[in-house]
Formats: structure tokens, C-alpha cells, sequence
């Protein structure tokens, strides 16, 4: 366990994910600083359960995942454009005071044990994505570029370990925040197997309903 700097977002951010931020609140001026000056350029990210981003006070998930820092661009006037690539998973142990920015005691959080996923098993899944991308394509009468490589990640997301490959799958389903919150918060790779599959269910009730009749 160890004490990370906290930037509370409205969206879920999953293992693997790029994510820009732009930073022009004064407590997180004084958080990119202290990265900036660390050896270790890496904070936590995790869902906002009520509340905005801008402000404080807001309540959050104890879920998330590291980021660090890979690019960092001083526009000025304390303003900061940050480039950064989700790490880890975390767990929240315990919340510490806002001063001078978000800050909690955290830890990795690696998933359960459980059965390993067949080939087959991702597959099936890889098959449902490119389904439902095609069926999306369709109601909104626009074109779609051929080959599972395009929607998939190709042969880099094959070549990743199970859990990374599972994510990167995740993270071409277009789902809600609490789909993807209960994808990144399931306890082992299974139960994050029927979570996506909940969640693909979801979206695509979702584009039949908005289907014109």
C-alpha cells in the first residue's frame, strides 16, 4: 500500500486506456508539479460517484487504476495539457485529506483466481463486438471499415496476456460509464467476462429501441 495522488474523473478509465487531461484547477497545478518532480510519475484515477470534477467535494468510487505521465505540455498561466496510459488496477484502502490535492492510500488490486479463458471463449466474445459494431454501422447508416483487425486491435491485442487482452476488448464496446465501472470492478477475469457480455446486451438493446420504425 502506498499514498498516491487521486484525480477523481466522470469516466471510467480501463488498464491499457490513453487518457488527456487538462489541468487548469489550482490543486491539480500543485499535483502535476509534484509529479513533475518525482521519480515515480504516477497518481490514481478513479470514477466519480456523485459530484463534478471541478470544485471538490464530490464523492468517489474506491475502484480505479494507475496513470503515469508520458507527456506533459506547460500552455501556461498554472495550465497544463497532460498525456498519460492507465497502469494497474487499484483499491482505495482509506481517503486522505484533500491537501493541497486528492490523495488516499492505495493499493494494487490483482484479479482473483479462476478458470483461464479458451480461445474459444474470446472468440465468442470477439464475434459479439464485431456484431454489434456492424449492427450500430447499420442503424446509423454509416460505413464501417472491413476486417475484425479494425475493430479488435489486431494481432497486438492477441498477443497480450488475458487480462490485458480482455480489457482492450472491453474497450471497444461502446457502454456506459456503469457498465465500464462493473468491468473494471469485477473480481476475477470470468466474472469480467459476464460483465461484458451484460454490457453488450445493454447496447445493444439500446440500439434497437433507437432504431426508426
Amino acid at each position: 500500500m502506498r499514498e498516491l495522488p487521486m484525480f477523481p474523473l466522470q469516466g471510467v478509465l480501463l488498464p491499457g486506456e490513453d487518457l488527456t487531461l487538462r489541468i487548469f484547477e489550482q490543486r491539480y497545478t500543485a499535483m502535476v508539479v509534484d509529479l513533475l518532480r518525482s521519480d515515480d510519475p504516477r497518481f490514481g484515477v478513479v470514477l466519480i460517484a456523485r459530484g463534478r470534477e471541478v470544485g471538490g467535494g464530490e464523492q468517489r468510487n474506491d475502484i480505479g487504476v494507475t496513470a503515469v505521465v508520458t507527456e506533459c505540455n506547460d500552455v501556461g498561466d498554472g495550465r497544463y495539457v497532460l498525456r498519460c496510459q492507465a497502469g494497474e488496477r487499484i483499491r482505495v484502502r482509506h481517503w486522505l485529506a484533500d491537501d493541497p490535492y486528492p490523495r488516499a492510500d492505495a493499493e494494487p488490486w490483482p484479479d482473483d483466481p479462476s478458470e483461464p479463458l479458451s480461445e474459444a471463449q474470446f472468440g465468442a466474445l470477439e464475434d459479439r463486438i464485431v456484431a454489434l459494431h456492424k449492427r450500430i454501422a447499420q442503424a446509423q447508416r454509416r460505413w464501417l471499415p472491413p476486417g475484425r483487425a479494425n475493430l479488435l486491435g489486431g494481432r497486438r491485442a492477441r498477443s497480450q496476456d488475458p487480462v490485458q487482452r480482455l480489457y482492450s476488448l472491453a474497450c471497444r464496446v461502446p457502454m456506459g460509464e456503469a457498465d465500464r465501472y462493473a468491468v473494471l470492478a469485477a473480481p476475477s477475469l470470468s466474472e469480467r467476462v459476464a460483465a461484458l457480455h451484460e454490457a453488450i446486451e445493454t447496447v445493444s438493446a439500446r440500439v434497437e429501441f433507437d432504431i426508426p420504425r
